[in-house]
């Protein structure tokens, strides 16, 4: 098994660059396994959502559907990312500031990662503290 960063899971998204793409596609599409931890596919979503490439929610939701089936990928933790995924789909949109505004994967992936955390260790994570109004959203959260 390999691991990648992020600029390596990006590339081989996006086909961005000409010289970097092909590697990024020898390494994903390859004999070996790639793992994707919990940073890197965190880190990923934040530049697919930001600025510059600015995918919406459908398109982020199908590139993490993308990556589930792509054989040689591995997550960290796939319930978590799957958990993160379902609550994500079903975050309901808030009117905050003057914008209407929706938890983010990042968001449901922190929840759902200390869920999984306390199913694994035996422990109750009787709730996730935040002060992210849209975070709120997720169950198992709370406000401080």
């Amino acid at each position: 098994m390999i691991a990648i960063d992020t600029n390596v899971l990006l590339r081989y998204l996006l086909h961005d660059d000409e010289k970097q793409a092909p590697k990024a596609n020898r390494l994903i599409l390859g004999s070996e396994e790639v793992l994707v931890t919990d940073v890197v596919l965190t880190e990923a979503i934040w530049t697919l959502k930001g600025k510059r490439y600015n995918l919406s929610k459908e398109q982020i939701i199908d590139v993490i559907h993308a990556l589930f089936v792509e054989p040689n990928i591995k997550f960290e933790d796939n319930y978590a990312v799957w958990g993160a995924l379902k609550d994500y789909i079903n975050a309901k949109p808030i009117k905050s500031g003057g914008k209407t505004k929706q938890a983010d994967f990042p968001d449901a992936l922190i929840v759902n990662k200390a869920k999984r955390y306390g199913q694994l260790n035996n422990t109750e994570i009787s709730s996730v503290y935040t002060f992210d109004k849209v975070a709120l959203e997720i169950d198992g959260t709370k406000q401080p």
